[in-house]
């Protein structure tokens, strides 16, 4: 993974994509500052798409600000910035899968009520670890909890 996003970094450079570049060098940026944090020499591909989430979340959080603050503007540029990191992520689950999924989960754990919540989210997002955004999994235990 990391290696594809170094390649389109190669290609950015030489397609003097401002905004791409800038995006792709963050995005390694960030990569390498995790590799150090976790004192290895190369992350996984699932967690390399951890830190692009994170980024992605920032992002959307950066956009909401900005539409608060009707800086056009620069929603402008940060729903550049997230289409380019969302070509970088998998293709997540539907619906129907996440719901079948989190059942799947809920009869394992048996939770006794809402107040298990923690436990059931829990095992979730450590089996659906990088494939889905963690406030969808909590919508759906939600409302089947």
């Amino acid at each position: 993974m990391l290696g594809k996003i170094k390649a389109d970094l190669n290609q950015t450079l030489k397609d003097k994509d401002e905004i791409k570049i800038s995006v792709l060098r963050m995005l390694i940026s960030e990569i390498h500052n995790k590799e150090i944090n976790k004192k290895s020499e190369k992350l996984t591909d699932e967690e390399v798409i951890g830190v692009i989430r994170q980024q992605v979340k920032k992002i959307k959080e950066s956009i909401a600000a900005y539409k608060q603050g009707k800086r056009d503007d620069l929603v402008q540029k940060e729903s550049q910035e997230l289409e380019i990191l969302n070509k970088y992520l998998p293709q997540e689950m539907s619906e129907k899968d996440l719901e079948k999924i989190i059942k799947e989960i809920i009869s394992d754990v048996k939770p006794s009520g809402p107040q298990d919540f923690g436990k059931v989210m829990g095992e979730a997002m450590k089996r659906l670890s990088g494939r889905v955004e963690g406030s969808r999994v909590s919508g759906i235990v939600k409302k089947l909890i």
